[in-house]
């Protein structure tokens, strides 16, 4: 019996198809062990050993595997044909001998970059062993990734509180963001005016040309720089007779494009289908593992993840046939097109993302495919049959124009273009996409040298220059491409990464930078710029790829980094929160205080006018504050207004007065803090302040709202069982009815000001029944999930700060580590270090274990030999390699 392991079910259901009897195909599930996240992981002074740990759920995995393997005579490994697949493969390996299956049992490596038949069969009949230096190549990324992590991210805990994570790819991709609205921040809008004639022909036939060259000089885009200028040219020409001085038609070609690579593919799939980078690979992912077919199940792409260009000789033969037969034989070209990228640190060991057979028109598969995969079917068939059709013919016509008026004269331009042969725009021509559209666009009617020209209009358009764009998912991918930073199985799970941390905001498919990112990337350019320079990050991936051909040894480049990184680390101890704050006041001058009008100097205090603005630390991040602080409270959250609040306030809007309170005669007023809009009533210490809950905002409270949320919590009326008031207010966590100790969140704030016993003592019931806590113990801020030994794990936050709590165990968070990116993994961890019982790991999709392989930053726990395992046991069980 032989035993074949890949790592997706869907493609071992495939597999097992083409393989028939004889042959076990399981399943991996992706990654199947990875480093701890915690210090030691990798060990620079012992030559950087590493150490690795297996999850719960891939443990039982490697049960399943073991043991099928063990009763086998062969063991095929067949993951993806990338060094992740690579990786995937030795790491089965190595636990497999761990676990002594192997013995004398044949191991061979088999790859196959398409899931059809014949690829798999081919594969099978052609094995390899694993490739070494791809697999060096991968040790060396994840050892660098760790170090990086699990090195500079607590430097920036201590120095600049609020921050989350940093990364060796991830930060020089926030970085890239950062500069792009820095960019436009600087941007100066500046004015100009375009001129155009529409003519007319003795024909009758009218066009429409641009002015060029106005009394001998020629104009560029800005020159014409206001109304006046522009009025006077337009009456020039107004008067102006015209005449056709040269007509040129010249033939040119346009040729297709490669097929797609990773990064191609996510930009045409933003561009034409609005498909987020993660979408687009999630569906490329389905149409590759194998689609069922009337019947029969096959792959109908190639692998997805490559920055190759090149098809594959017999797929090139393949496309040519399948074009003479669809379109014709003048579309086939003499000879087969050959295509190289140009992207830095290309390796083009895979082919392009083409069709796997070219004979599956995207028509006839649209009935086997939902609408999303029936789309970037389309797209990628296109794309490659595209690439190995004849070139388009154009014909371009330039027509120059010479206008007299007395002593002025002017000349004009009109272009067009008409296609000869429309080659493989043929491809694209049924949706008429971007490919399939002529450059120039308009098609000038027949005109003949020296003929006049009659003038029906002139016009004088104002326009202005544009900041550049801001970043969308593609774009960032294409510019990580070109510098060479990152790879294709990294992209998206670098984009991420940046939201996910709240460095970066997706707003209309737009990269925005958070302050938080902005502060981030201005410490690590002020205090470690050579570790997000792009070029220094381009070389380490150059020397990745040198490593995975061979030609490096991994640790050389480990120690190479090493040695300056950790030098650059230890520099920053005597760093002083002043210095930090120092730089960052001079890198985000716009951004932290941006211009309060001429003659205002945007660093002075707002508030008490004596005092100087700075960038503050606080427990939540930075914020701006006064140096008079105590005496003076101003503060304003960072990147807003620069007007601000008093007393706390952090809002970039002066307080809305709404009116006084009926009652106590105090002035009611509106204002935004640091941690969101709320409401006042009074001012100083004794003042009465609340929080504006979910669905309110600072431009639509008035005093009637205010009034209602001031005074709560209110009484509802008496529990019909116990005689004990029953209340309703908003805390920390929402709205709430609340019975002797008993908390009950409600749907929404106006619920809270209208609900009435009956409805109170229902939702209070509803909590009881479902094992609803009091009080006693803070409220939990999430819910993790059970406890492998039983009980539910949650996070809270105590007097002393937050903590994770199972059962009577409380697990205090590490120092800077924000609640809401604890995960199960963390929790069971922190409790396990409590001496709280098992520290087993939850199951987790393959996703989510592929996403923890490239960001160091991503907690993980040990897989315990027993429940119960103190500590001390649970560390002597991770398995090291």
């Amino acid at each position: 019996m032989n035993v074949v392991v890949v790592e997706s079910p869907a493609k071992a259901k495939t597999i097992t198809k083409y393989l028939g009897p004889g042959y076990t195909v399981l399943a991996s599930f992706g990654h199947i062990r990875d480093l701890p996240a915690k210090d030691g992981s990798v060990r620079p002074d012992e030559d950087f050993a590493m150490s690795w740990e297996v999850d719960a759920p891939a443990a039982k995995r490697l049960n399943d595997i073991a043991k099928a393997v063990k009763e086998s005579d062969n063991l095929f490994l067949a993951t993806d044909p990338d060094r992740e697949g690579e990786a995937i493969s030795w790491h089965l390996l190595e636990v497999l001998r761990q676990k002594k299956v192997i013995g004398s049992k044949s191991v061979k490596r088999v790859a196959f970059n398409a899931i059809t038949k014949k690829a798999v069969l081919d594969a099978m009949a052609n094995p390899r062993d694993i490739d070494m230096p791809l697999v060096d190549a991968y040790l060396a990324r994840r050892a660098l990734d760790y170090l990086v992590g699990f090195t500079l991210s607590p430097v920036l805990w201590r120095k600049l509180p609020g921050a989350r994570s940093a990364g060796r790819v991830q930060s020089v991709a926030l970085r890239i963001v950062c500069e792009r609205e820095a960019e436009i921040e600087r941007f100066v809008r500046e004015e100009y005016w375009n001129i155009a004639a529409l003519l007319k022909t003795p024909r009758n036939d009218s066009f429409e040309s641009r002015l060029t060259v106005f009394n001998g000089k020629k104009l560029g885009k800005l020159d014409i720089k206001n109304a006046e200028q522009a009025d006077g040219i337009r009456a020039m020409l107004e008067g102006a007779s015209f005449k056709a001085a040269s007509v040129e038609a010249k033939p040119t070609k346009r040729n297709p494009g490669p097929p797609f690579t990773t990064s191609t593919l996510q930009q045409a799939a933003s561009a034409k289908l609005g498909f987020s980078s993660d979408r687009t690979m999630k569906i490329a992912q389905r149409l590759y593992e194998g689609i069922d077919i009337g019947g029969e199940t096959a792959g109908l792409i190639t692998y997805m993840r490559t920055d190759g260009v090149q098809m594959d000789a017999d797929a090139i033969e393949a496309a040519r046939r399948a074009i003479g037969s669809g379109f014709g034989e003048k579309y086939v070209p003499e000879k087969p097109r050959y295509y190289s990228t140009k992207a830095k640190n290309a390796q083009e060991a895979h082919e392009a993302i083409r069709p796997t057979d070219f004979g599956r028109n995207p028509k006839e598969m649209r009935r086997f495919l939902d609408e999303d995969q029936a789309k970037l079917y389309d797209l990628i068939w296109k794309r490659a049959i595209a690439s190995q059709m004849q070139s388009a013919d154009i014909e371009r016509t330039t027509v120059e124009i010479e206008a007299t008026n007395g002593t002025q004269t002017a000349q004009l331009r009109a272009t067009g273009s008409v296609t000869r042969f429309d080659g493989f725009i043929a491809a694209y021509t049924e949706h008429r996409e971007d490919e399939a559209d002529d450059e120039d666009g308009a098609r000038l009617p027949e005109i003949r040298a020296g003929e006049a020209l009659a003038r029906e209009k002139i016009d004088a358009t104002q326009h202005s220059t544009e900041p550049p764009p801001r970043y969308s998912e593609a774009t960032l991918i294409k510019k990580m491409e070109e510098i060479g930073i990152g790879r294709p199985s990294t992209y998206t799970a670098t984009l991420k990464t940046l939201v996910d941390r709240e460095y970066v905001v997706v707003d209309k498919r737009k990269l925005v930078p958070e302050a938080k990112g902005r502060l981030v990337t201005a410490f690590l350019e002020s205090f470690f710029d050579r570790y997000v320079e792009y070029d220094f990050t381009a070389d380490l991936e150059g020397k990745l790829d040198l490593i995975s051909d061979g030609k490096l040894l991994w640790k050389d480049v480990l120690r190479d980094f090493w040695n300056d990184f950790s030098a650059a680390v230890g520099n920053t101890k005597e760093l002083r929160v002043t210095n930090v704050l120092d730089a960052l006041n001079e890198e985000l001058g716009p951004l932290v205080f941006p211009s309060r009008g001429e003659g205002i100097d945007p660093r002075s205090c707002p508030t008490c006018g004596t005092g100087t603005l700075s960038l503050k630390l606080g427990k939540f991040g930075a914020f701006v504050g006064c140096s008079n602080y105590p005496e003076c409270k101003f503060t304003r959250q960072l990147g807003s207004d620069a007007n601000g609040g008093e007393n706390g306030s952090a809002g970039g809007d002066e307080p809305k007065a709404l009116g006084k309170d009926t009652f106590t005669g105090e002035e009611i007023t509106a204002r935004n803090g640091r941690f969101g809009p709320y409401i006042q009533r009074g001012e100083g210490k004794e003042a009465k302040r609340a929080s504006l809950p979910k669905g309110w905002s600072f431009e639509t409270i008035d005093l009637e709202k205010a009034l209602a949320l001031l005074s709560l919590p209110r009484d509802i009326g008496q529990h019909p069982e116990t005689g004990k008031m029953i209340a309703a207010g908003i805390g920390r966590y929402g709205p709430y009815v609340s019975h002797d100790g008993t908390y009950a969140n409600v749907e929404n704030a106006e619920e809270v000001f209208s609900i009435g016993i009956n409805r109170a003592v229902s939702v209070l019931a509803d909590k009881q029944a479902k094992g609803g806590r009091t009080r006693s113990a803070p409220a939990a801020l999430a819910t993790l999930g059970d406890h492998p030994d039983g009980g539910s794990i949650t996070v809270r936050d105590g007097r002393y700060g937050p903590y994770v709590n199972w059962g009577k165990v409380n697990a205090t968070l590490p120092k800077g580590k924000d609640p809401a990116t604890v995960t199960m993994e963390d929790a069971l961890a922190l409790i396990a270090e409590k001496g709280g019982a098992s520290a087993k790991k939850p199951a987790r999709a393959k996703a989510a274990t592929k996403t923890a392989t490239k960001t160091a930053a991503k907690a993980e726990t040990k897989a315990p030999a027993k429940k119960k395992a103190p500590a001390k046991t649970t560390k002597k069980a991770t398995a090291k390699a």
